[in-house]
């Protein structure tokens, strides 16, 4: 039968039986990353999960569980990574240096998830800052970062396997609807209206709460103290993202230890996106987490790290 022709159930069927999205691929002549975007939109809107053989053996240990649109995913992930970049604010041009090592250690390490923890998208113009000046060069359309953003997520689509794609939205990403709701409420469901429009194979949603007791948002508290608030505030570990900066907070109790965790950004530091800062100094740090997670506890958080124009992990270049 067409590989266009394939049920939800003879889709199902497959992957079942072969256990793999580049095995399926060949049994039903669909292509790889057509395979992976059907894989997920069914464990979307069937609520199940289509797990996969990985190496060594061992079958995938992953469950994954989607409410709706604009709330929250549940994840469940006893031993494996979770990639977490987070504030891209990608512009057209050539790709950040995270960017480039995010890419090359997802196709290294292949992680069970991989999150963009929001900001992926900028809204430039779209933006509530207004123009400063007659600026010589001027900000990207909204058409432009939206092929800028298609561009740098297919080098991550590429390599990321059997992961999970999952993009909890920031505020700068809600910018794209923010503007056309307000400006044209009329054209509600209307296809390409929605930022999820564009990049069906991520899953869109505010946040994902991994085993219950790790939390992965854009945002929550502010100010220098974020990443202690957070966690002391959450109860659990929380990782976020939106002030750029890179780095753990661990808050031990009765309970237990956990952790407070942002996620820096994956864009430069000084980059075009950055122009509103009006050349002040940025506690900012260029690059994105690492969390392993054992027997279902997130083990110390690692991160990638930009300094001088590199990126190193674990103390080694990438």
């Amino acid at each position: 039968m067409p590989a266009s022709r394939l049920s939800d159930a003879q889709f199902i069927a497959l992957w079942q039986k072969y256990g793999g999205g580049q095995k399926v691929s060949e049994a039903s002549g669909m292509g790889l990353r057509q395979v992976m975007k059907r894989r997920a939109q069914l464990e979307l809107s069937g609520g199940i999960v289509l797990s996969a053989d990985i190496p060594n053996g061992k079958i995938e240990n992953r469950a994954f569980y989607y409410r709706h649109q604009m709330t929250r995913a549940d994840a469940k992930l006893f031993n494996g990574q979770i990639f977490v970049a987070s504030d891209c604010h990608y512009h057209p041009g050539e790709a950040s240096t995270a960017h480039k090592a995010f890419v090359k250690l997802v196709n290294k390490h292949k992680p069970d998830i991989v999150c963009m923890n929001g900001d992926v998208f900028d809204g430039a113009t779209v933006s509530r800052y207004p123009q400063m000046n007659w600026q010589s060069i001027r900000p990207p359309t909204v058409k432009e970062e939206l092929e800028a953003v298609a561009e740098r997520l297919d080098e991550i689509d590429k390599v990321a396997g059997n992961a999970l794609r999952i993009w909890t939205l920031g505020n700068h990403d809600t910018r794209y609807e923010a503007r056309l709701c307000q400006a044209a409420p009329q054209y509600e469901g209307v296809q390409g209206f929605a930022l999820k429009d564009h990049f069906p194979a991520w899953t869109h949603v505010l946040s994902m709460m991994v085993n219950d007791n790790l939390m992965i948002k854009h945002r929550y508290a502010n100010g220098i103290h974020a990443t202690y608030n957070n966690t002391v505030k959450a109860g659990i570990s929380i990782v976020t993202g939106h002030l750029h900066r890179l780095q753990a907070t661990i808050w031990s109790d009765y309970v237990g230890s956990r952790f407070g965790v942002d996620t820096g950004t994956l864009g430069e530091v000084d980059g075009e996106h950055m122009s509103y800062g009006e050349d002040n100094p940025k506690n900012h740090a260029s690059g994105f987490a690492v969390l392993t997670l054992k027997d279902g506890v997130l083990l110390y958080p690692e991160f990638c790290y930009v300094v001088g124009g590199k990126a190193y992990f674990r103390g080694a270049d990438v």
